[in-house]
């Protein structure tokens, strides 16, 4: 057997062969490291700013700070919705060592709802547990000390002020002023569409209402950031940098507060609304509707309980002043005696007589006055003062539903009057294509003589009635009611610009004089409204109405006392004073209250006289009629 032979090594080729593997081995570290530092340079040279913002992100947030509302003041400068300190019961969950013991300890301690305790727990769901949870809106000055005594056995419970809406009026202004409560889905989807959530990032509440809606956008003010550091729980450890918000506008109304509580006192008990206005400029002076509800209740959340109660069939969260559509009765007598003076269908010294009766030819029904024998022979001024039917039967017979309609909706009704008020009703004026549509009817000869007085399809809003009669009063001038009168800069009143639309231009404008003579003569001479006024010392003019509101068979007798209260007639009464220079336009209606005479003029002179208190006027003397030069003639007894 062979011997083994040991194999002889050769140095050169191992020393070679680590040489070649030592360098291949040199160059993957150096590659290594070449890719390390590139990486290194793209990370902290090329991409040092976008990192270094993500980073920021991560550590510095910027949290939005909700403006303080604008504040709203009335025509003298008294505050009308203010923003007060509102004291919330807030907890950490994350603070508290056990969270239901420590509801169970506040509950006893605050006397608070299980629902507060519900809704408590749908919140903690949708928030993280170390950001604070509301339990308890609008603590009490009684809740807050007793809690503060014990506030050392809640950890994690702190009480936490903010500032929240305050309506001091209550349920006075309710109607104009309306109230803000907190932001819903709705509203939410509204903010986006329109581009103004971010706007509204720290807000709680927004206008849902009045005034408050109508103007959200100069009330609400502008957002506010602050930048925060954050530690990586998200907790604030320090505030970097401030930027304010911007305070919403402060804003003046037309609306004069007194008057408003004197229109609140005169209505108590009873259902209607009032609204008087400046017919100089369309400032709307007051307006209220009755009855009314405190506002209050919805700021921080009205319960159910409380929302209950407003919805009973007086119906206190409807405005009657901008949403009621009544018919009108006789408060348009004047208008349409203009409308027939222009068409020519009566002159001033037109007469007819009155026997209480009204009859078409070859038409079986009789249509009656409202006084069983009729008031004898009648013009167009003694048919206004003591609002004869059967003359404006015939005018409007002889008129035509076309002229009517063509003619009123010149005064705006059948239209939106453009207050600045979201909730608002059109009406309804009648005319035969509109009939036909809504009702697919045809229109009648019964239907126009009806319309003389006020009846029929026509409705009209009680803000349709005051701008009407600003209309009358600055003869033609068409003036849009206005609840703002301006904004609040340095302490002074920035006052807007009157609005107004294409004014209404008649061919003869002796015919204004003749229907405002005939509304001055149904107070001072011997019209319907002469006893509601016996004594002030101003000189005003109106015009009284009584809508009925059922169908009384031609030989039954309108009798109350057969009839549910709810079918009783509306009193209403439109007038002006003083009446050589207006200073304000009113209109009242009484729901179910009977005659505009006795019970809805009267309520207009407590509230005129008020308006007045402060004024002296000139001894008046009655004027008797006008002459055909539209000059004043006054009674013998008085130029004596």
């Amino acid at each position: 057997m062979p011997a083994h032979r040991n194999t002889i090594k050769d140095h050169t080729a191992e020393a070679n062969l680590f040489a070649r593997r030592a360098v291949i081995g040199l160059l993957v570290v150096f590659t290594m490291i070449g890719m390390v530092l590139s990486n290194l340079y793209y990370l902290q040279i090329t991409k040092f700013d976008d990192y270094q913002t993500r980073s920021n992100g991560n550590r510095i947030k910027i949290l939005p700070v909700a403006p303080n509302r604008g504040l709203i003041y009335d025509r003298n400068g008294i505050i009308l919705a203010e923003n007060r300190p509102v004291f919330s019961l807030q907890v950490i969950p994350e603070e508290s060592d056990d969270l239901d013991q420590t509801l169970i300890g506040l509950q006893q301690l605050l006397s608070i709802d299980d629902d507060d305790i519900e809704d408590f727990h749908k919140d903690r769901k949708r928030i993280r547990r170390f950001k604070p949870v509301t339990l308890l809106n609008r603590l009490n000055q009684e809740q807050v000390a007793i809690f503060s005594a014990s506030q050392h056995k809640f950890p994690g419970v702190s009480v936490e002020a903010r500032l929240g809406r305050y309506y001091p009026f209550k349920s006075a202004l309710t109607h104009v002023l309306g109230y803000v409560a907190k932001i819903d889905k709705k509203d939410l989807q509204k903010l986006t569409e329109a581009g103004f959530e971010a706007n509204y990032a720290a807000t709680y509440d927004i206008g849902k209402r009045g005034i408050e809606k109508y103007h959200e956008e100069l009330l609400h003010g502008d957002v506010g950031y602050q930048e925060v550091e954050v530690n990586n729980k998200g907790r604030i450890i320090r505030v970097l940098n401030f930027s304010p918000p911007t305070p919403g506008q402060d804003i003046v109304l037309n609306i004069d507060v007194e008057l408003q509580l004197e229109a609140e006192k005169q209505f108590a008990g009873q259902r209607g609304t009032v609204v008087a206005m400046d017919p100089k400029d369309g400032g709307i002076l007051a307006l209220y509707s009755s009855p009314s509800y405190d506002p209050n209740l919805f700021v921080h959340g009205i319960s159910s309980k409380n929302y209950k109660k407003l919805l009973t069939s007086s119906r206190p969260l409807f405005n009657r002043a901008t949403q009621g559509q009544y018919p009108p009765a006789s408060t348009v007598k004047p208008l349409l005696a203009l409308v027939g003076l222009e068409e020519g269908v009566i002159t001033p010294e037109s007469r007819l007589y009155d026997n209480g009766k009204y009859k078409l030819k070859n038409v079986k029904r009789i249509w009656r006055d409202h006084n069983l024998w009729g008031h004898g022979w009648v013009d167009v001024t003694k048919s206004i003062e003591v609002s004869c039917d059967i003359f404006f039967y015939d005018m409007a017979y002889k008129l035509g539903i076309d002229k009517i309609s063509d003619g009123m909706y010149q005064f705006g009704f059948g239209d939106y009057t453009g207050i600045d008020l979201h909730e608002e009703a059109d009406g309804f004026m009648p005319s035969r294509g509109l009939v036909r549509a809504k009702f697919n009817r045809a229109w009648y000869h019964g239907d126009t003589i009806n319309l003389g007085i006020g009846q029929s399809y026509w409705t009209v809003t009680p803000v349709q009635q005051v701008q009407a009669l600003g209309t009358l009063i600055n003869k033609g001038k068409r003036i849009i009611p206005q609840v703002i009168r301006g904004k609040m800069v340095d302490n002074q009143t920035v006052t807007e610009s009157i609005k107004e639309r294409r004014p209404l231009e008649i061919h003869n404008e002796h015919n204004w004089d003749v229907v405002l003579d005939a509304m001055y003569g149904t107070v001072n001479r011997k019209g319907s409204a002469r006893k509601a006024f016996v004594g002030a010392h101003y000189i005003s003019a109106g015009k009284t109405g009584t809508a009925q509101l059922v169908t009384i068979a031609q030989d039954e007798k309108y009798d109350a006392s057969k009839l549910s209260k709810e079918n009783h007639d509306n009193a209403m009464y439109v007038g002006y004073a003083p009446y050589d220079k207006p200073q304000i336009a009113i209109t009242i209606v009484l729901e179910n209250a009977g005659h505009g005479g006795a019970q809805a003029a009267p309520i207009a002179r407590k509230i005129m006289d008020n308006f007045f208190k402060d004024q002296t006027f000139p001894e008046h003397q009655v004027i008797e009629s006008l002459g055909p030069d539209g000059m004043p003639i006054y009674t013998k007894e008085e130029e004596q």
